[in-house]
């Protein structure tokens, strides 16, 4: 039997010949067009150490390791030659409206009975199901017991996941006849094809070797990575119809042999328009050459490049105070481990959206010297993902007249239609800064979570205020941590200061590395810094700095009375005497609104800003923008300013205060805010009377409040360590009388039970680690009963939808059309397809609002069924508003939204 070129494996979106009937690209073709592709991707894409992993893991050379690849890759769609999936109703039709594959189920050869109508399997399971019995056959290891230890089920379960989710183990008579469980697969001429397919795949790819090892976690990322990226890359329509072949192409041999060279012309170009090529780190930057004194990033410049010479790459953790210095540092330490491990990008994660925004142009400046050849840069935090590139051009035309250009086209920036401006495909890019969350859902089991350890795999990862996460955050980050060693991805950890927890992170990593069980501890002195080589898990104390940095004495001062008053007050001196430069923290968008107001009004001498997450993603840019050149070190007005602001902004670098105003909050999230505070002598006014953040942890917000007492002072950055573990010990609740005492002690006592619930529910819910994973990667997309997509969400921190706000207009037929309001004029239309659909998703980007869903419960807002099965706009709320009394709003039946110039504000009806 010869192969049957009618078998289908791509047709949407390929167009009708002249007679009306579909196009379709042969099965054979797009297997042929992804093996070439994964051949260009291991050449030129893959680092050396991910081929490494791979080569070392099945034992074969590095040209065998290739053509191996090539050979899986070409299979991976191997399941489509099956019942359900070439009769599907949705299939290509002729010019009558007839499935063109019907004409199959006509031939003998091709009949199947009532079961295989009905049988639905994805044509991913039936790669998986298949395959595990054909590699057994190839000579592939598989004589132990366990499925899950062979290498010939590891193979076919690996390619089985490439939409992104992997199957559950098969065991037993399933693996040599799994047809006979699953109808839907076919027998007769369709074994037959699978098997022909199977074969003419693997002669053109040369791909004759029998790997005699056993899959490690490592070489399953990798090569998982490889076989999705080149799924994708060879599934690009626009390509596919410059190869469409003609009807009634036989799919012979000879005819496989001259495709194969086409498609493997069409590979390189494939994979260069995705902007991932060429990029790795310099071998001296400038960054660590000019680094001089006795500071932390000297130490690490002096000493780091000599670790990592003899030990490998590994992680860097850096304790410091929040700074600009500390950036630096860890900036410093990511050039050296990059060009150790000559990855070829850095991903640089932080707590929040904001504080990524604000890191871009430092990352950026970075980026600018310490690597070599082509690099795009992208935004990766909720606001942004829609569409990164988007995100990042209006980032930086709200930059523009800083020192990062605006101009479309900068060598930095990917453009809108770029292939990296898709929500799976951004982490790849070669430099991203985004939020922690893009790290540990890598360690959930969301779909294609494995991609986004590919996507590290090749790259430095930087954590900044490592430490700021919840119980929920810290278990996640400790099997990330498992993962990246195991995977010997290069981390630097940068925190304020050592605790338990940054202990914990290093304990994880080097168990992810092999290394020994026995407790590890970062120094307590501030500022310090500690190595773990990635191959050992060994652990290295280098030469601390000689003496602490910028050292100064913070002032705390708590006043009692009403919060706008005592912030009048304490912003009175500024704006008598003319000069200064204040924030003032708090804990709603509006509140942040009001007290705005009441200063402008009642401080007509000082320039008052406000920013909140509540408004437009381009207007929060703007006057980040504004707020990061007015508070500056050597910037700003010469006049009083004060910025009135949230807790967003508590991890953003680069602002510069005489004074700091907040209300209580957990004694790490004051002190970071207080950071923001310069000179000798920073000032921090606590307003015991202000209202705390609904995620405020009660205990420690109580124990604060308790622990700065009337006022004190602290010395930086000597006491900081201190002050941390004062809070939480048992000697504050002994000063205390017994009511005070028994209050607190069930505070405590409730934070503990929260802590222990969520760390455990994120114990259940994150994947194995890589020493537990023993062979099954179904694990790592196992579903949990009761994992909803709220579960999910809630371990990355408050769940958020986006909002945005449209204008009515009439047009000239009378019907009301949407816009977006352009500095308060309809200027852009929103683009809509006959189905409802904005035709550029993207569009949006500048006008998203995030919101936390709990103050949105119960609105559907006016998105019609098409937008919101739109995956991009599924987390986006759309409201239309009417003018009313001169203001924009929109009321549903149980909030009333408000948007202005200042942002949108929320009220919920009685």
């Amino acid at each position: 039997m010869s192969l049957d070129s009618r078998l289908w494996g791509k047709a949407a979106r390929l167009g009708k010949n002249a007679r009306g009937a579909h196009h379709t690209h042969p099965l054979i073709c797009h297997l042929l067009d992804t093996a070439a592709v994964a051949e260009v991707v291991w050449d030129q894409l893959l680092t050396v150490h991910q081929r490494s992993m791979v080569v070392a893991a099945l034992q074969v050379s590095d040209e065998q390791g290739r053509a191996l690849a090539a050979f899986w890759a070409g299979l991976h769609d191997i399941g489509k030659i099956s019942v359900p999936f070439q009769l599907h109703r949705d299939g290509p039709k002729d010019e009558d409206g007839k499935l063109l594959a019907q004409v199959l189920s006509g031939e003998p050869g091709y009949g199947f009975g009532a079961g295989a109508a009905h049988d639905r399997p994805s044509h991913e399971a039936v790669a998986h199901w298949w395959l595990a019995g054909i590699f057994g056959e190839i000579g592939y290891p598989s004589s132990q017991r366990r499925p899950q230890s062979q290498l010939s089920h590891a193979v076919a379960q690996l390619l089985g996941g490439h939409g992104g989710r992997f199957h559950p183990v098969v065991y037993g008579k399933d693996v040599r006849c799994p047809a006979a469980r699953h109808p839907g697969m076919g027998a007769g001429s369709w074994e037959e094809q699978r098997r022909i397919h199977c074969d003419e795949v693997r002669r053109v790819t040369g791909a004759k070797p029998v790997a005699q090892g056993r899959m490690t976690p490592g070489a399953a990322v990798v090569l998982s990575g490889l076989v999705v990226l080149s799924d994708w890359l060879a599934s690009l329509e626009g390509e596919i119809r410059t190869r469409l072949r003609e009807d009634g192409w036989a799919g012979s041999p000879e005819d496989l042999d001259s495709y194969w060279q086409i498609a493997r012309t069409a590979a390189p170009h494939l994979l260069a328009q995705t902007d991932l090529l060429g990029t790795g780190f310099v071998q001296s930057p400038k960054l660590i050459q000019g680094t001089g004194g006795a500071g932390l990033a000297a130490g690490i410049a002096c000493q780091l490049p000599v670790l990592v010479t003899e030990h490998g790459p590994g992680m860097v953790v850096v304790t410091a105070p929040p700074s600009k210095e500390r950036t630096d540092a860890a900036l410093c330490a990511a050039a050296v481990l990059g060009q150790a491990a000559n990855a070829r990008g850095i991903f640089y994660a932080l707590p929040t959206g904001s504080a990524a925004d604000s890191h871009l142009a430092q990352v950026h400046a970075f980026a600018e010297q310490a690597l070599s050849g082509p690099w795009r840069s992208l935004l990766l935090h909720s606001s942004s993902r829609l569409k990164p590139a988007e995100a990042v051009e209006e980032w930086a035309r709200a930059h523009a007249a800083d020192t990062v250009s605006a101009e479309v086209g900068e060598e930095w920036a990917p453009t809108a239609n770029s292939w990296l401006n898709s929500h799976h495909r951004a982490l790849l890019a070669a430099l991203g800064t985004g939020t922690v969350d893009e790290l540990l859902q890598a360690v959930m089991p969301v779909k294609f979570n494995v991609m986004r350890l590919f996507a590290f795999s090749g790259k430095v990862v930087v954590v900044d205020e490592a430490h700021a996460r919840g119980a929920w955050g810290q278990k996640l980050m400790l099997r990330f941590l498992e993962w990246a060693a195991a995977l010997r991805i290069p981390v630097v950890l940068a925190a304020m200061a050592a605790d338990r927890s940054v202990d914990a992170m290093l304990a994880a990593y080097r168990r992810g590395a092999g290394g020994g069980k026995a407790p590890v501890v970062q120094p307590r002195r501030l500022p310090g810094w500690s190595f773990v080589d990635a191959r050992s898990g060994d652990r290295y104390l280098p030469e601390q700095p000689a003496g602490a940095v910028r050292a100064s004495t913070l002032s705390i001062t708590v006043v009692d009375g009403a919060p706008v008053d005592e912030i009048q007050a304490a912003l009175a001196p500024m704006a008598a005497a003319g000069k200064g430069r204040a924030v003032v923290y708090r804990s709603t968008p509006a509140e942040a609104i009001c007290t705005f107001r009441q200063l402008t009004q009642d401080l007509p001498g000082m320039e008052v800003m406000l920013i909140h997450e509540q408004m437009r993603n381009k207007d929060r840019w703007q006057r980040l923008a504004a707020c990061s050149s007015a508070f500056s070190h050597d910037g700003g007005a010469p006049g009083p300013a004060v910025l009135v602001t949230t807790p967003m902004l508590e991890h953003v670098r680069g602002l510069h205060f005489d004074l700091v105003l907040s209300g209580l909050a957990p004694l790490a999230d004051l002190l970071a805010r207080a950071a923001q505070s310069t000179g000798d002598r920073p000032r921090l006014v606590v307003l015991r009377a202000d209202t705390t953040s609904q995620l405020d942890d009660a205990a420690l917000v109580r124990r604060t409040d308790m622990l700065v007492g009337a006022g004190r002072t602290v010395s930086l950055p000597g006491e900081l360590p201190l002050l941390l573990d004062e809070v939480y010990g048992d000697e504050l609740v002994e000063r205390l009388d017994e009511s005070a005492a028994r209050e607190l002690q069930q505070l405590d006592n409730l934070r503990t039970v929260r802590e222990r619930r969520a760390g455990g529910t994120a114990g259940w819910l994150c994947v194995p680690g890589p020493r537990e994973l023993d062979g099954d990667l179904g694990l790592l997309s196992r579903d949990h009963p009761g994992m909803e997509a709220e579960l999910v969400s809630c371990v990355l921190g408050e769940e958020m939808v986006h909002v945005v706000c449209l204008y009515p207009e009439r047009n000239e037929q009378g019907r009301t059309v949407g816009h977006l309001l352009e500095d308060g004029v309809l200027e852009q239309r929103l683009e809509r397809s006959k189905g409802g659909r904005p035709r550029r998703p993207g569009q949006l980007v500048p006008y998203l609002i995030p919101v936390p869903k709990r103050l949105v419960e119960g609105v559907e807002g006016d998105a019609n069924k098409a937008w919101r099965d739109m995956p991009a706009l599924r987390n986006v709320l759309r409201l239309n508003l009417v003018e009313r009394d001169g203001t924009w709003v929109h009321t549903s039946a149980t909030h009333r939204f408000h948007l202005s110039e200042l942002g949108l504000t929320i009220d919920q009806l009685p």
